[in-house]
């Protein structure tokens, strides 16, 4: 009775930019012995490890310090966010609603848009155009926390997160 054996070995090494990679092979033999299984299973080992460490060297491309974090990204050659919509954004980083709600807080709150520039590099070092969406999102909260609970009507309703007015019993 032959007996099989399957042996993989895998190495992920770290890459600079939070980038890394992996490297992996599989083998599967048949013994025909079972007093065998020790000593094939230290060859197949040894030789798995060899040829994965002789492979993975090969780094391929490896990002630099802040790649994809900066800048504005490529827009799509039909002027539309990759799906066939436009964003309406007007060169806002951010989501459409999320450029909506900060201007719904500006503007019913009366705010100074450049002191809420300023407050969007001071936490961001971006305008607020620039922020993605993961930094509009932190410049929502803390707009919500210093103004968003005191509407022009004097109640403390606040805003949701989906922009709309919070109502009393929800």
């Amino acid at each position: 009775m032959a007996i099989k054996l399957v042996a993989n070995y895998a190495k992920r090494l770290g890459l600079p930019g939070y980038s890394s990679h992996q490297f992996s092979v599989c083998v599967e033999t048949e013994l025909h012995d079972v007093a065998d299984i020790a000593g094939e299973s230290a060859r197949l080992y040894q030789s798995l490890q060899q040829s994965v460490d002789e492979q993975i060297q090969q780094t391929g491309f490896v990002p630099p310090d802040g790649y994809g974090m900066e800048g504005k990204p490529a827009a799509p050659s039909n002027g539309g966010n990759g799906n066939g919509h436009t964003n309406g954004n007007d060169d806002w980083q951010c989501s459409a609603k999320q450029r909506e709600l900060i201007q719904k807080i500006v503007r019913e709150n009366n705010l100074d848009k450049a002191e809420v520039e300023n407050l969007a590099n001071e936490l961001f070092g971006h305008g607020v155009k620039s922020l993605n969406r993961l930094a509009a999102s932190g410049l929502i909260d803390e707009l919500l926390e210093r103004y968003g609970g005191q509407r022009r009507n004097g109640n403390r309703g606040g805003y949701r997160r989906n922009g709309n007015p919070a109502r009393s019993g929800q």
